[in-house]
């Protein structure tokens, strides 16, 4: 489980940096300004999540049985395709109702972020 969620992690940075990449070449002059910032904000949170990932797989090679891990990982996941899917879908679509999707994922990433400080309270490390 721990190898898929850092393998999760690498394809998450690879797709932030190439959407990241693609906004910034091809979407800077036909969307808003307004639009291509939400975009930006979906690529930011889209790649902090993705290193969020990669810390989780990092700490699962040392509790692999780990639930809240796995349930973290699954949560960032989640939040990635729901805050910033619906971020970016929104920017290029227009499509206002795409906004009411944004705090779902949202809220995944505050739980995932949640379960990380339970299982850190939880656990023995050694000092």
């Amino acid at each position: 489980m721990n190898k898929f969620i850092i393998i999760l992690a690498g394809i998450n940075g690879f797709l932030a940096v190439s959407i990241g990449a693609f906004a910034a070449h091809m979407l800077r002059d036909r969307l808003s300004p307004e639009l291509l910032n939400t975009f930006q904000t979906g690529v930011q949170y889209h790649m902090y999540h993705a290193l969020g990932l990669f810390g989780i797989g990092l700490m699962m090679l040392n509790f692999p049985a780990s639930n809240l891990l796995r349930i973290s990982a699954y949560l960032m996941m989640a939040g990635i395709v729901l805050f910033s899917g619906s971020l970016y879908l929104l920017s290029i679509t227009g499509i206002r109702w795409l906004g009411a999707i944004t705090p779902l994922g949202g809220l995944c990433f505050l739980t995932a972020w949640a379960l990380i400080v339970w299982f850190a309270t939880k656990q023995q490390f050694p000092s």
